[in-house]
Protein backbone atom coordinates (compact mmCIF):
# COMPACT_ATOMS: atom_id res chain seq x y z
CA UNK A 1 0.00 0.00 0.00
CA UNK A 2 1.49 3.33 -1.02
CA UNK A 3 1.98 5.89 1.69
CA UNK A 4 1.88 3.31 4.50
CA UNK A 5 3.60 4.78 7.55
CA UNK A 6 2.30 2.57 10.34
CA UNK A 7 4.55 -0.36 11.24
CA UNK A 8 3.04 -3.83 11.00
CA UNK A 9 0.88 -4.76 13.99
CA UNK A 10 1.06 -8.53 13.69
CA UNK A 11 -1.20 -10.25 16.18
CA UNK A 12 -3.81 -7.48 16.32
CA UNK A 13 -7.38 -8.61 15.65
CA UNK A 14 -10.23 -6.25 14.79
CA UNK A 15 -13.93 -6.92 14.45
CA UNK A 16 -15.93 -4.84 11.96
CA UNK A 17 -19.71 -4.92 12.42
CA UNK A 18 -21.52 -3.04 9.65
CA UNK A 19 -25.07 -2.04 8.84
CA UNK A 20 -25.62 -2.37 5.07
CA UNK A 21 -28.70 -0.11 5.24
CA UNK A 22 -26.97 2.93 6.76
CA UNK A 23 -26.26 6.15 4.90
CA UNK A 24 -26.10 6.91 1.18
CA UNK A 25 -23.28 6.02 -1.15
CA UNK A 26 -19.82 4.63 -0.43
CA UNK A 27 -18.50 5.18 3.09
CA UNK A 28 -15.04 3.87 2.17
CA UNK A 29 -15.40 0.90 4.52
CA UNK A 30 -13.73 -1.55 2.12
CA UNK A 31 -10.73 0.75 1.78
CA UNK A 32 -10.60 1.13 5.58
CA UNK A 33 -10.52 -2.65 6.02
CA UNK A 34 -7.77 -2.94 3.40
CA UNK A 35 -5.63 -0.43 5.34
CA UNK A 36 -6.00 -2.49 8.51
CA UNK A 37 -5.09 -5.72 6.73
CA UNK A 38 -2.14 -4.07 5.01
CA UNK A 39 -0.80 -3.20 8.46
CA UNK A 40 -0.56 -6.91 9.28
CA UNK A 41 -3.79 -7.05 11.29
CA UNK A 42 -6.50 -9.68 11.10
CA UNK A 43 -9.96 -8.26 10.36
CA UNK A 44 -13.23 -10.13 10.81
CA UNK A 45 -16.29 -8.59 9.14
CA UNK A 46 -19.90 -9.22 10.18
CA UNK A 47 -23.04 -7.85 8.55
CA UNK A 48 -25.95 -6.89 10.78
CA UNK A 49 -29.24 -8.69 10.29
CA UNK A 50 -32.53 -7.30 11.66
CA UNK A 51 -33.61 -10.65 13.10
CA UNK A 52 -30.35 -11.16 15.03
CA UNK A 53 -29.67 -9.27 18.29
CA UNK A 54 -26.54 -7.13 18.39
CA UNK A 55 -25.22 -9.14 21.35
CA UNK A 56 -24.94 -12.22 19.13
CA UNK A 57 -22.73 -10.36 16.64
CA UNK A 58 -20.20 -9.53 19.37
CA UNK A 59 -20.48 -12.52 21.70
CA UNK A 60 -16.75 -13.24 21.18
CA UNK A 61 -15.75 -9.58 21.62
CA UNK A 62 -12.99 -10.36 24.12
CA UNK A 63 -11.07 -12.10 21.32
CA UNK A 64 -10.50 -8.75 19.56
CA UNK A 65 -8.32 -5.72 20.27
CA UNK A 66 -11.07 -3.34 19.11
CA UNK A 67 -14.45 -3.37 17.39
CA UNK A 68 -15.62 -1.10 14.59
CA UNK A 69 -19.31 -0.10 14.48
CA UNK A 70 -19.92 0.97 10.88
CA UNK A 71 -23.30 2.61 10.40
CA UNK A 72 -25.36 5.48 11.70
CA UNK A 73 -25.69 6.66 15.28
CA UNK A 74 -28.28 3.99 16.03
CA UNK A 75 -25.88 1.24 14.97
CA UNK A 76 -23.04 2.71 17.06
CA UNK A 77 -25.21 3.05 20.16
CA UNK A 78 -26.68 -0.42 19.81
CA UNK A 79 -23.21 -1.94 19.64
CA UNK A 80 -21.89 0.23 22.47
CA UNK A 81 -24.80 -0.80 24.70
CA UNK A 82 -24.26 -4.50 23.93
CA UNK A 83 -20.51 -4.09 24.62
CA UNK A 84 -20.83 -1.90 27.73
CA UNK A 85 -18.52 -2.75 30.59
CA UNK A 86 -16.30 -5.05 28.50
CA UNK A 87 -13.51 -2.47 28.15
CA UNK A 88 -12.97 -3.20 24.43
CA UNK A 89 -12.47 0.07 22.50
CA UNK A 90 -14.99 0.98 19.79
CA UNK A 91 -14.57 3.00 16.62
CA UNK A 92 -17.73 4.89 15.63
CA UNK A 93 -17.15 4.53 11.87
CA UNK A 94 -19.20 7.25 10.09
CA UNK A 95 -21.25 5.26 7.59
CA UNK A 96 -24.65 6.82 8.32
CA UNK A 97 -26.39 10.07 7.40
CA UNK A 98 -25.59 12.51 10.22
CA UNK A 99 -22.97 10.53 12.22
CA UNK A 100 -23.26 12.81 15.25
CA UNK A 101 -21.39 10.45 17.55
CA UNK A 102 -18.42 10.40 15.16
CA UNK A 103 -18.58 14.20 14.90
CA UNK A 104 -18.62 14.56 18.69
CA UNK A 105 -15.54 12.34 18.83
CA UNK A 106 -13.92 14.57 16.18
CA UNK A 107 -13.33 11.63 13.87
CA UNK A 108 -12.26 12.16 10.25
CA UNK A 109 -14.21 10.70 7.33
CA UNK A 110 -11.13 9.55 5.41
CA UNK A 111 -10.79 5.72 5.59
CA UNK A 112 -6.99 5.82 5.87
CA UNK A 113 -7.11 8.37 8.72
CA UNK A 114 -9.74 6.27 10.51
CA UNK A 115 -7.54 3.18 10.17
CA UNK A 116 -4.64 5.11 11.70
CA UNK A 117 -6.82 5.96 14.72
CA UNK A 118 -7.64 2.27 15.21
CA UNK A 119 -3.98 1.28 14.91
CA UNK A 120 -2.89 4.02 17.32
CA UNK A 121 -5.33 2.64 19.90
CA UNK A 122 -5.98 5.87 21.83
CA UNK A 123 -9.41 5.68 23.47
CA UNK A 124 -11.48 7.89 25.79
CA UNK A 125 -13.82 6.37 28.37
CA UNK A 126 -17.24 8.06 28.25
CA UNK A 127 -20.71 7.72 29.71
CA UNK A 128 -23.72 6.47 27.83
CA UNK A 129 -27.44 6.51 28.51
CA UNK A 130 -29.96 3.77 29.06
CA UNK A 131 -33.58 4.43 28.11
CA UNK A 132 -36.43 2.32 29.46
CA UNK A 133 -39.96 2.21 28.02
CA UNK A 134 -42.54 -0.21 29.40
CA UNK A 135 -39.82 -2.39 30.88
CA UNK A 136 -37.76 -2.60 27.64
CA UNK A 137 -34.22 -1.16 27.84
CA UNK A 138 -32.00 0.25 25.08
CA UNK A 139 -28.83 2.33 24.99
CA UNK A 140 -27.94 5.74 23.55
CA UNK A 141 -24.70 7.70 23.35
CA UNK A 142 -25.80 11.06 21.91
CA UNK A 143 -29.23 12.01 23.24
CA UNK A 144 -32.81 10.89 23.76
CA UNK A 145 -35.76 13.18 23.27
CA UNK A 146 -39.51 13.49 23.19
CA UNK A 147 -41.44 16.19 21.36
CA UNK A 148 -40.32 18.48 18.56
CA UNK A 149 -36.92 16.86 17.99
CA UNK A 150 -38.52 13.41 17.65
CA UNK A 151 -41.11 14.83 15.25
CA UNK A 152 -38.24 16.29 13.20
CA UNK A 153 -36.59 12.84 13.02
CA UNK A 154 -39.93 11.30 11.99
CA UNK A 155 -40.48 13.78 9.17
CA UNK A 156 -36.89 13.43 7.91
CA UNK A 157 -37.10 9.68 7.28
CA UNK A 158 -38.60 9.90 3.80
CA UNK A 159 -36.15 12.65 2.82
CA UNK A 160 -32.87 11.10 4.01
CA UNK A 161 -32.31 8.86 0.98
CA UNK A 162 -32.58 11.81 -1.41
CA UNK A 163 -31.15 14.71 0.59
CA UNK A 164 -28.84 13.13 3.18
CA UNK A 165 -28.05 15.30 6.22
CA UNK A 166 -30.01 18.21 4.68
CA UNK A 167 -33.16 16.18 5.40
CA UNK A 168 -32.89 17.20 9.06
CA UNK A 169 -32.79 20.90 8.16
CA UNK A 170 -35.75 20.51 5.80
CA UNK A 171 -37.66 18.64 8.46
CA UNK A 172 -36.90 21.30 11.07
CA UNK A 173 -38.42 23.89 8.75
CA UNK A 174 -41.69 21.96 8.90
CA UNK A 175 -41.78 22.28 12.69
CA UNK A 176 -42.86 25.92 12.64
CA UNK A 177 -45.81 25.36 14.98
CA UNK A 178 -45.08 22.18 16.95
CA UNK A 179 -47.51 20.89 19.50
CA UNK A 180 -47.09 22.25 23.01
CA UNK A 181 -47.98 20.23 26.05
CA UNK A 182 -47.32 20.00 29.76
CA UNK A 183 -44.39 17.74 30.59
CA UNK A 184 -44.16 15.92 33.91
CA UNK A 185 -40.60 15.12 34.99
CA UNK A 186 -38.98 13.30 37.87
CA UNK A 187 -35.35 14.51 38.01
CA UNK A 188 -33.22 12.46 40.43
CA UNK A 189 -36.32 11.88 42.53
CA UNK A 190 -37.60 15.48 42.39
CA UNK A 191 -40.86 16.25 40.54
CA UNK A 192 -40.89 19.09 38.02
CA UNK A 193 -43.55 20.23 35.50
CA UNK A 194 -43.18 22.67 32.61
CA UNK A 195 -44.97 23.64 29.41
CA UNK A 196 -43.06 23.35 26.16
CA UNK A 197 -42.43 21.57 22.87
CA UNK A 198 -39.97 18.94 23.98
CA UNK A 199 -37.37 17.46 26.32
CA UNK A 200 -33.88 16.39 25.28
CA UNK A 201 -31.64 14.25 27.48
CA UNK A 202 -28.09 14.86 26.23
CA UNK A 203 -24.88 12.93 26.86
CA UNK A 204 -22.81 14.35 23.97
CA UNK A 205 -23.43 18.02 23.21
CA UNK A 206 -22.49 18.83 19.61
CA UNK A 207 -24.83 18.95 16.63
CA UNK A 208 -23.78 18.89 12.96
CA UNK A 209 -20.49 20.65 12.18
CA UNK A 210 -19.62 20.29 15.91
CA UNK A 211 -21.83 23.23 16.83
CA UNK A 212 -22.72 23.07 20.54
CA UNK A 213 -26.38 22.33 21.35
CA UNK A 214 -25.83 24.24 24.57
CA UNK A 215 -22.84 24.79 26.80
CA UNK A 216 -21.62 22.67 29.71
CA UNK A 217 -22.46 19.26 28.23
CA UNK A 218 -19.86 16.60 29.00
CA UNK A 219 -19.94 12.87 28.14
CA UNK A 220 -17.51 12.10 30.98
CA UNK A 221 -19.06 13.76 34.05
CA UNK A 222 -21.50 11.00 35.06
CA UNK A 223 -24.55 13.19 34.41
CA UNK A 224 -26.97 14.07 31.63
CA UNK A 225 -27.71 17.61 30.60
CA UNK A 226 -31.51 17.81 30.33
CA UNK A 227 -32.75 20.50 27.93
CA UNK A 228 -36.30 21.78 28.39
CA UNK A 229 -37.52 23.27 25.10
CA UNK A 230 -39.82 26.16 25.98
CA UNK A 231 -39.78 28.01 22.64
CA UNK A 232 -42.84 28.08 20.36
CA UNK A 233 -40.93 26.52 17.45
CA UNK A 234 -37.48 25.11 16.70
CA UNK A 235 -36.23 28.17 14.85
CA UNK A 236 -36.60 30.25 18.01
CA UNK A 237 -33.83 28.06 19.41
CA UNK A 238 -31.32 29.37 16.85
CA UNK A 239 -30.41 32.31 19.17
CA UNK A 240 -29.62 29.74 21.89
CA UNK A 241 -27.19 28.09 19.49
CA UNK A 242 -25.58 31.52 19.08
CA UNK A 243 -25.39 31.78 22.88
CA UNK A 244 -23.60 28.42 23.04
CA UNK A 245 -21.05 29.48 20.44
CA UNK A 246 -20.49 32.81 22.26
CA UNK A 247 -19.97 30.93 25.53
CA UNK A 248 -17.48 28.55 23.87
CA UNK A 249 -15.53 31.58 22.64
CA UNK A 250 -15.81 33.39 26.01
CA UNK A 251 -17.75 36.28 24.45
CA UNK A 252 -20.06 37.04 27.35
CA UNK A 253 -23.22 35.99 29.17
CA UNK A 254 -26.24 34.34 27.47
CA UNK A 255 -28.63 36.69 25.66
CA UNK A 256 -31.51 34.33 24.83
CA UNK A 257 -31.95 32.17 27.93
CA UNK A 258 -35.79 32.26 27.99
CA UNK A 259 -36.19 29.79 25.10
CA UNK A 260 -34.79 26.82 26.98
CA UNK A 261 -33.69 25.67 30.41
CA UNK A 262 -31.02 23.13 31.29
CA UNK A 263 -30.85 20.78 34.26
CA UNK A 264 -28.42 18.07 35.32
CA UNK A 265 -29.60 14.55 36.16
CA UNK A 266 -28.36 11.02 36.66
CA UNK A 267 -31.87 9.65 36.11
CA UNK A 268 -34.95 11.31 34.67
CA UNK A 269 -38.48 10.13 33.94
CA UNK A 270 -40.46 12.02 31.30
CA UNK A 271 -44.22 11.96 30.83
CA UNK A 272 -46.52 14.35 28.98
CA UNK A 273 -50.19 15.30 29.11
CA UNK A 274 -50.30 14.36 25.39
CA UNK A 275 -48.28 11.33 24.23
CA UNK A 276 -45.20 12.46 22.30
CA UNK A 277 -42.96 10.43 19.95
CA UNK A 278 -39.61 9.26 21.30
CA UNK A 279 -36.22 9.19 19.58
CA UNK A 280 -32.79 8.22 20.76
CA UNK A 281 -29.64 8.77 18.72
CA UNK A 282 -31.57 9.78 15.63
CA UNK A 283 -33.72 6.66 15.50
CA UNK A 284 -37.48 7.13 15.81
CA UNK A 285 -39.18 4.43 17.83
CA UNK A 286 -42.76 3.29 18.14
CA UNK A 287 -42.59 3.92 21.87
CA UNK A 288 -43.93 7.21 23.19
CA UNK A 289 -43.81 8.97 26.52
CA UNK A 290 -43.51 8.05 29.32
CA UNK A 291 -39.87 6.94 29.39
CA UNK A 292 -37.00 6.85 31.87
CA UNK A 293 -33.35 7.61 31.06
CA UNK A 294 -30.45 6.83 33.37
CA UNK A 295 -26.73 7.51 33.02
CA UNK A 296 -24.23 4.64 32.76
CA UNK A 297 -20.96 6.26 33.91
CA UNK A 298 -17.83 5.31 31.95
CA UNK A 299 -19.69 2.48 30.21
CA UNK A 300 -17.84 2.61 26.87
CA UNK A 301 -14.38 3.36 25.43
CA UNK A 302 -14.37 5.15 22.08
CA UNK A 303 -11.33 5.33 19.80
CA UNK A 304 -10.43 8.92 18.93
CA UNK A 305 -7.42 11.16 18.58
CA UNK A 306 -9.21 13.81 20.66
CA UNK A 307 -8.43 14.52 24.30
CA UNK A 308 -11.11 13.98 26.93
CA UNK A 309 -11.67 17.71 27.51
CA UNK A 310 -12.14 18.29 23.77
CA UNK A 311 -15.40 16.31 23.90
CA UNK A 312 -17.10 18.89 26.15
CA UNK A 313 -19.15 21.86 24.96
Amino acid sequence: MTGQTTPPTSGKRYLVVFNPKSGQGDSGLNEFVDYLRDSGSEVVERELHPDQPMAQHIEDLQNFNAVVAAGGDGTVSSLAYAARGQNVPILAYPAGTANLIAQNLDLPRDPAALAQIVLAGHAVQVDMGEVEVRGEKSGFCMLAGAGADAAMIRDSEELKERFGAMAYVMSAMKQMNPRKTRFHLVVDGQKRDFEGIGVMVANFGMANYRLPITDDISPTDGRFTVILLKADHLFRLVPNLIDSVRSRLNLGDPMFSDNLETLEAREISVDASDPFPLQYDGELHVETTPFTARILPGAVRFLTSARRDELDT
